[in-house]
């Protein structure tokens, strides 16, 4: 078993919302698990709780020669998204993840390259079971040298199920600790039917009184470890269901937890397309508008920001008046207006500031560089030259996964001030206008 927590301070991002029934319950809840809660301070001890994921497969079902947990999404490897996923949940302590020893090398690779904390690995066994029986071994305090400790709680999920939201782990942890084992399902897309030896159909299941088992799953860890002890070389060999074991050798029925669409596993090679338009769309909700300007002057630069506040009603826009805790809070979309200047030097200082962020370490983020132009007042051809400083500056961003473009809006100055003020305004400019001819 190998520790791997690498160095360094990367970005974590902020856990999602919890929602869902009973919302507040489930707050405090996790708060009690953080150990943050009143409960917590009071003396109430917390469970302590860990993951493992099994990473062994070989994705045969993909039809690609790379592992479907390695598969690359936006350009980072499908497991780094459900890592990340657990990682973001504050009350989860370890991770134990078991891969073969011939991914291991990439494994490390992966930890290093997208800072994730916390990760132990373990070899994987030839089966899902065995990988999963080992990921246990390594939590249970018997093996030598071994920083884990034996949580009172762990959760098994799989490594290519990247959107598990925190409120379903937080569901399943609280169950698994009141019954003993606890997993999420979901209902029947389609009938399950049996088919004869000869190849008809012998008989088929009511739907609607069956569900299809999901991860993730939790269990206390003593009645798991028992389980996998006691479980028969043929259950280890052909078994898929923890937590039939868990009902099988310890006589444990699991509380059934209703999960999420967003729980699917990616299986084929048309599901990392669909996984990559969700993580798309998830980080296209929100768009940070930055201006060198003061808020309480007249530039059609806000013009722009209220533009897009009313016509992408479905995203939040907000104006990046604190830069620094906007980009902790991971937004990946910026419109930088550059106003004061000529140079693109608010532009400048975005990037730089991105940069040593390592924000886009995880996602690929996108700034769209405005400069506004008084046609009266530089001649077209002129910023044309200097606007394709841009060029230079997207060629070097991009090794670092930001991807800039540049726009030039080329106008008259006073027709577009005159239509985006209020009238009274319309007239002081009027009297300014007439007071600078003379």
């Amino acid at each position: 078993m190998e520790s791997w927590p690498p160095g360094g301070s990367g970005p974590a991002e902020a856990g999602p919302r919890l929602r869902g029934l009973r919302g507040a319950d489930l707050a405090a809840s996790a708060s009690l698990l953080s150990g943050a809660g009143a409960g917590a301070e009071a003396g109430c001890s917390a469970p302590a709780v860990a993951a493992v994921l099994p990473a062994g497969g070989s994705g045969e079902r993909m039809g690609v020669p790379t592992p479907k947990q390695f598969c690359p999404i936006l350009e980072r490897p499908l497991i780094s998204y459900t890592l990340q996923a657990l990682e973001r949940v504050s009350w989860i302590k370890d991770i134990v993840v078991a891969v073969t020893g011939e991914n291991m090398e990439a494994m490390k690779c992966i930890i290093q390259r997208y800072q994730h904390k916390g990760i132990s690995l373990v070899e994987s066994g030839v089966t899902r079971h065995r990988s999963i029986f080992n990921g246990l071994k390594a939590l249970a305090e018997d093996q030598p040298n071994c920083r884990l400790s034996k949580p009172e709680v762990v959760i098994i999920h799989d490594a290519v199920r990247p959107f598990v939201e925190e409120d379903v782990l937080l569901k399943v942890v609280t169950a698994a600790k009141e019954h003993g084992a606890a997993g999420a399902i979901r209902p029947l897309v389609s009938t399950v039917i049996s088919p004869s030896v000869d190849g008809c159909l012998d008989h088929s299941l009511e739907r609607a009184r069956h569900r299809a088992s999901e991860m993730p799953q939790a269990f206390l860890f003593d009645v798991i470890y028992e389980a996998y002890q006691q479980c028969s070389d043929y259950d280890l060999e052909f078994g898929t269901e923890c937590l039939h074991l868990a009902l099988k050798y310890c006589h444990i029925k699991a509380k059934l937890i209703e999960g999420s669409p967003d729980l699917w596993k990616v299986t084929y090679k048309r599901d990392l397309y669909a996984a990559e338009s969700i993580i798309k769309e998830r980080i296209s909700q929100q768009i940070c508008v930055v201006m060198d300007a003061k808020e309480d002057e007249e530039h059609v630069g806000h013009r722009l920001e209220e533009m897009l506040k009313n016509e992408l009603n479905h995203v939040k826009v907000t104006s990046g008046r604190d830069l620094q805790q906007i980009i902790l809070e991971q937004c990946y979309n910026f419109v930088c207006v550059n106003v004061m200047t000529s140079d693109f030097e608010e532009t400048q200082k975005l990037l730089n500031m991105l940069e040593e962020s390592n924000l886009s370490i995880l996602y690929p983020v996108v700034v769209i560089s405005v400069q506004f132009l008084d046609y009266e007042s530089v001649p077209f051809g002129q910023k044309m030259e200097n606007l394709m400083q841009i060029r230079e500056f997207a060629k070097e961003v991009k090794k670092t996964n930001i991807l800039l473009y540049g726009l030039l809006v080329y106008y008259p100055q006073e027709r577009i001030t005159l239509t985006i003020t209020k009238p009274e305004q319309r007239q002081e400019l009027k009297r300014r206008k007439k007071l600078s001819a003379y």
